[in-house]
C-alpha cells in the first residue's frame, strides 16, 4: 500500500483522537456528562486515564517501530467507546446526531487497517505474515 495513504490513515485516526483532548482535560461538561454515564462516580479518572491513553496511541501511531502498538492501543480505546455506546451513552450523545459514535467506529476501521499494514513489525509473529 502507498506510504502517503498509511500517513493519511494515521493522521486521521490521530486527529480524532487528539482533538477530543482538550475536551477531557478541560473538563467541559459534556465530556463529564458523558464519562458519568459509563463511570459514575469514577468519571474524573476514567475521562483523565483516556485521555493520556488515547495522547500516547496516537504518538505511537508516527513512531515507525511503535505504529503497531499505536493502532493495538487505539483499537482497544475505540472498542471500549463502541461498546459503552451501545450500552451506556447510546448512539448520539449530548445531540450530536451519532457524530462521536461514528468517529468511533471509523477511527477503530482505521486502526485495523493500519495494524494490518504494520503486521510484519510485530514482535515475536510479524515475521511469520
Amino acid at each position: 500500500m502507498n506510504k502517503k495513504l498509511l500517513f493519511t490513515f494515521k493522521l486521521i485516526a490521530a486527529v480524532i483522537m487528539l482533538q477530543t483532548l482538550f475536551y477531557k482535560f478541560s473538563g467541559a461538561q459534556e465530556s463529564i456528562d458523558l464519562f458519568t454515564k459509563v463511570a459514575g462516580e469514577n468519571e474524573a479518572f476514567m475521562r483523565f486515564g483516556t485521555g493520556f491513553i488515547e495522547l500516547f496511541a496516537a504518538i505511537l501511531l508516527f513512531i515507525p517501530k511503535k505504529a503497531w502498538f499505536g493502532a493495538i492501543l487505539t483499537i482497544g480505546l475505540m472498542s471500549g467507546a463502541i461498546i459503552a455506546h451501545l450500552t451506556k451513552i447510546g448512539i448520539v450523545h449530548n445531540n450530536d446526531g451519532g457524530l462521536l459514535f461514528g468517529a468511533a467506529i471509523l477511527t477503530f476501521l482505521l486502526a485495523l487497517i493500519i495494524l494490518f499494514l504494520e503486521r510484519k513489525k510485530l514482535p515475536f509473529i510479524g515475521d511469520k505474515f
